[in-house]
């Protein structure tokens, strides 16, 4: 059974950093691909950022420039490093692990960005 989890949530302040990871587990595949999704209350679920096992990336516009997504495709884990972070960052981040044709989600993490 796919297991997907992630860590590296929490409260940090307006311009601060923050490291989420997310492991995958369970499949004797790798996920094609892997990405970090967020929601914030009231509103849809949204692509943040995903990452190919190839190495190819995609953004959402809102965090271009300020999140990198990384990967470590030999522990099937995935990064989002979160600077420059905004109040509108605040939200639940889940990540979502693409193996063959089905898709594995995490329980989420919490990142708040207040003062």
């Amino acid at each position: 059974q796919v297991q997907v989890v992630e860590s590296g949530g929490g409260l940090v302040q307006p311009g601060g950093s923050l490291r989420l990871s997310c492991a995958a587990s369970g499949s004797r595949f790798s996920p094609n691909v892997m990405g970090w999704y967020r929601q914030a209350p009231g509103k849809q679920r949204e692509l943040v950022a995903t990452i190919t096992n190839g190495g190819s990336t995609k953004y959402a516009d809102s965090v271009k420039g300020r999140f990198t997504i990384s990967r470590d495709n030999a522990k099937n884990t995935v990064y989002l490093q979160m600077n420059s972070l905004k109040p509108e960052d605040t939200a639940l981040y889940y990540c979502n692990a693409h193996i063959l044709f089905s898709d594995y989600w995490g329980q989420g993490t919490q990142v708040t960005v207040s003062s």
